[in-house]
């Protein structure tokens, strides 16, 4: 039997905040250090770590996801101003429960207001309002964990061929 691999790649969306606490963080870091040049070198200090902190804020600020599904494995990577990667989760399908759109009865019992199910969730998606979310629920390292998802279709289709009766579509 063939496997194959699919990959996605979705970019979260800045917050709203975002460009002005950016510039925010620049002209007062920039006025510390001009301060500290024309009247006390006390002044520097905060300025050089109001820069610093710019560039670390910019950094974590700009996060993508990175779906892969190869045969049954599902992996997640997290990148961090894209440069900075990490692995969050590799997951087995065969410990898929259900993956279905957020509304979906299926996923009722797990929703934060009105559920029965607690479970640890990870959030995955864009926050774009004009692309449907999935939640899928399964078992990792022994715990049942809810990850939100966007999911395109051709991945859905995937997993849906995988697990027919464990997939619900928008």
């Amino acid at each position: 039997m063939y496997s194959s691999k699919l990959t996605a790649q979705v970019v979260r969306e800045k917050k709203s905040g975002t460009g002005l606490l950016k510039a925010v963080m620049i002209i007062f870091g920039v006025l510390f250090v001009l301060m500290g040049i024309v009247f006390s070198r006390g002044f520097m200090l905060p300025g050089f770590l109001l820069v610093g902190l710019y560039f670390v804020y910019d950094v974590f600020s700009q996060k993508e996801y990175e779906y892969t599904l190869e045969g049954t494995n599902f992996s997640i990577d997290v990148i961090l101003g894209r440069k900075h990667r990490r692995e969050a989760h590799v997951l087995n399908l065969q410990e898929l429960e259900v993956v279905a759109p957020n509304w979906h009865e299926s996923v009722a019992k797990y929703r934060v207001k009105g559920g029965t199910e607690k479970l640890k969730k990870y959030d995955y998606t864009s926050y774009n309002d004009d692309i449907p979310y999935y939640t899928m629920i399964i078992v990792e390292d022994g715990r049942k964990i809810k990850i939100l998802l966007d999911l395109n279709s051709e991945m859905l289709h995937e997993m849906k061929r995988m697990c027919p009766d464990k997939v619900y579509f928008a």
